[in-house]
């Protein structure tokens, strides 16, 4: 019995053998075929090229986030809502020559403008405005084209 328990596990360790140098062949096969034209110093260049183009982009994503904060906090200042409405204050004489103008931002920030025409002069105003509302009184046609400027 001795010897039949050596015939087997002579037989299991020549299958392991065998199946160990069938993995290494394939193995050795793969790696020829990837590095086919290619020294390690090859490689090593690659990857280390590979690693500083991955170091630029992080970079440039970077400078890009703080691009993009930048152009919203410059955006949200400038002028958003626009809006004119004309009207004639004298009903005796001319037409739709007057007109107010709002401009505002996102945070009802801005100015109104507002022109009263009549044949012997003409008179401009501005008013600021913050938050939608001016510290000086507006008139109906002033109010609303803040109303409709806002965003």
């Amino acid at each position: 019995m001795n010897t039949k328990l050596q015939i087997i596990f002579l037989i299991i360790t020549l299958l392991a053998i065998l199946i160990g140098a069938i993995w290494i062949f394939k193995t050795e096969k793969r790696l020829k075929r990837f590095f086919i034209g290619k020294k390690a110093k090859d490689l090593e260049d690659t990857i280390l090229n590979l690693e500083g183009d991955i170091e630029k982009l992080k970079k440039a994503k970077e400078k890009g986030e703080i691009e993009i904060k930048e152009i919203n906090a410059k955006l949200k200042k400038s002028i958003r809502g626009l809006e004119t409405i004309r009207f004639n204050p004298f009903p005796d004489q001319g037409s739709n020559q007057s007109f107010a103008i709002g401009m505002l931002n996102e945070e009802g920030d801005g100015v109104v403008l507002s022109s009263l025409y009549s044949r012997e002069r003409m008179s401009v105003f501005a008013k600021p405005i913050k938050s939608g509302k001016s510290e000086y009184e507006l008139t109906e046609e002033e109010e609303k084209a803040v109303r409709k400027a806002k965003v």
